[in-house]
């Protein structure tokens, strides 16, 4: 029997190490760019098109590379980083184990140009699916460019798995923030289909970060700086009052390297605990200089995981400096005693503007007056008791309508009319839903609110218990899907626009969704460089919500939502969910019937939806049982 182990080709073996370097363009461009700023770059140019399928060119202004090591730089394990295993705890670059340059140009059509400075001439390298098709000298800038043009071409089952282009846009636009985030003192541009994204100068660390996030971003941020012989820990947190319940303003690095680290995100939500509301979280840029010998970031193939010697200390650290940040700038206002002088004056109390004396207070008192006289209405020394005594006769008159009024008022609105349901003669449509009948005439007002969450309610064979948020959303989801299957929704105006700033990927999905957002009743406008006006809004939904909705829209779809599938179901429901009431509304009777009305009138009120339960029933026999 003949032996069955071989040896892998190499153009094998680099594309199956491909598939855990290289997952997509956005990866492409993390090693090239990090490869950039390893080698001294002080300004890098990414060009891209149609979100890297079809070409990623970064140029830099580097050291460049002889013609030897343009050459060897794309045999698998080659590295100019690392000599020895000690060296991998030594390490201040970005890459080291010499896998990006093999893997990125076995599944792409790959041109080098490279040059140092000391040479007269540079170097060019053609590779093709892992194959060197030619070598030779050139004359180009001192640096180094790559361009990777149609990625995956020969791994076809790997390019049919890649997302619409504003999802990949929306992943390198991830990768290259956190780049430029950790690197202020290197130019950045980022050209897309041969329009300008990004403009990066060098900058310091907050310039850095308000040029990519906005110039709101600015006041909202507070400082974080703490230097301890374990570990030196800077950057900034957000105010509490900023805290957002999807949010992608959270940023560790560790020695100039981004990471991923849940352990340490929880030591800062526990310094935020109270401070910001639940399901919410605060924006963060958390810088650590540490000993790389006390960490290992050779753990994960993208070395976005690092392991740290001393995890349980440096939780405490962290957590007692953002908590010293924020009791220091943020919790309490802080008094101004630095002017002091020209308030007090020898000659006594002066204008601190105009320096002109304040008149002292004239006060009389009455001396006669008795608090325990209960002449008049007041006491005696209240002089206009004497004139006028309150009219107490028919009070009860002002109350008259109260409760009516108040009990007649909801925040949902009204899809059927309220007179249309009598829990008396009511039936469910369909048939596998005839115990959701409701009870005869004497169970005509019997609703129970519980806790401000849940409604009780009795029917023909027992008891249903509905989660009135839920319901809700049921209601609504389906008004707005019915309104983009119909495409025609009723919208009002706002008298003041709404404006809104979003970053590229964002504005590029944006536009992709604006028919359907117009069909919801939503009338949006670009106004470009990320602005958008809001200027309608559904006529059922408040203010409030409207931009609150559109970001959790955004955030939804470039969290690997896909704008193919299911994109009407998908925005109905975050509508439905964002302008539903609320667990914890208090709510009157009326109130209740309609939302149970509502509920009711559609085709399946029981069925679930997204997962989520709407409404439970118990039998008149397992009630018994309890009782047994």
């Amino acid at each position: 029997m003949s032996d069955v182990i071989h040896l892998l080709p190499d153009n094998v073996a680099n594309q199956i190490a491909a598939g855990e370097v290289i997952q997509r363009p956005a990866s492409v461009i993390k090693e090239l760019v990090e490869n950039s700023i390893d080698a001294g770059a002080t300004s890098v140019k990414i060009i891209i098109k149609d979100a890297g399928r079809t070409l990623i060119q970064v140029i830099d202004n580097g050291k460049g590379m002889s013609e030897t090591d343009a050459r060897l730089c794309f045999d698998r394990h080659a590295t100019s980083k690392i000599s020895s295993a000690e060296d991998l705890f030594s390490l201040r670059t970005m890459g080291f184990r010499g896998e990006a340059l093999p893997s990125i140009s076995s599944i792409s059509q790959l041109e080098l140009r490279t040059k140092r400075a000391e040479d007269e001439v540079g170097t060019l390298v053609v590779i093709n699916g892992g194959k060197i098709e030619k070598q030779e000298s050139v004359a180009c800038a001192d640096g180094t460019s790559f361009s990777v043009k149609n990625i995956f071409y020969n791994v076809p089952a790997r390019r049919k798995f890649l997302k619409s282009n504003t999802t990949e846009f929306s992943h390198i636009e991830k990768e290259f923030f956190r780049i430029a985030l950790v690197n202020p003192n290197v130019e950045f541009e980022l050209y897309h289909n041969d329009q300008i994204i990004y403009q990066m100068r060098q900058s310091s660390l907050k310039e850095r970060i308000v040029a990519i996030y906005g110039k709101s971003i600015n006041s909202q941020l507070l400082l974080i700086d703490v230097d301890s012989t374990l570990i030196k820990i800077g950057g900034y947190v957000g105010k509490p009052e900023t805290a957002k319940k999807q949010n992608e303003h959270q940023y560790f690095f560790v020695n100039g390297r981004y990471m991923r680290h849940p352990y340490f995100h929880k030591a800062i939500m526990q310094a935020y605990e109270r401070l910001i509301q639940p399901g919410t979280s605060p924006d963060y840029f958390i810088y650590f200089d540490i000993d790389p010998a006390c960490i290992d970031v050779n753990i994960h193939p993208t070395k976005t995981e690092i392991k740290f010697e001393s995890e349980q200390p440096i939780w405490s650290i962290l957590m007692a400096g953002v908590k010293e940040s924020l009791g220091k700038f943020n919790v309490v206002p802080s008094l101004d005693f630095e002017h002091g002088s020209d308030i007090f004056s020898d000659n006594g109390f002066f204008n601190s503007t105009n320096k002109t004396p304040v008149t002292s207070l004239n006060m009389e008192v009455d001396t006669s007056y008795n608090p325990f006289k209960t002449e008049g209405c007041g006491g005696a020394g209240y002089h206009y008791s004497k004139k006028t005594t309150p009219n107490v006769e028919n009070w009860q008159a002002l109350y008259d309508g109260f409760e009516s009024e108040k009990t007649s008022k909801t925040d949902f609105p009204s899809y059927i009319p309220q007179e249309s349901f009598d829990p008396a003669n009511f039936v469910c449509p369909p048939a596998e839903n005839e115990k959701l009948v409701m009870e005869g005439e004497e169970n005509k007002s019997h609703y129970i609110q519980m806790r401000g969450k849940y409604i009780f309610t009795v029917m023909k064979s027992g008891l249903v218990c509905i989660d009135q948020h839920r319901a809700h959303v049921k209601i609504l989801y389906e008004h707005y899907l019915k309104n983009l299957q119909q495409q025609k929704a009723a919208s009002q105006q706002l008298m003041f626009p709404i404006m809104i700033n979003v970053l590229e990927s964002e504005a590029m999905l944006l536009d992709e969704l604006m028919e359907d957002l117009s069909y919801l009743g939503f009338e949006v406008s670009n106004l470009g460089k990320g602005a958008f006006s809001i200027n309608g809004i559904p006529s059922d939904c408040k203010e409030s919500n409207a931009e609150l909705y559109l970001r959790d829209l955004l955030n939804s779809f470039k969290e690997g939502g896909d704008l193919k599938e299911n994109r009407k179901e998908q925005m109905a429901l975050k509508l439905a969910e964002t302008s539903a009431i609320k667990a914890g509304k208090m709510m009157s009777e009326e109130e209740m019937m309609n939302l149970v009305a509502q509920l009711f009138s559609l085709p399946s009120p029981d069925a679930i939806i997204d997962n989520r339960t709407v409404l439970t029933f118990f039998t008149q026999e397992e009630i018994e049982k309890k009782f047994k």
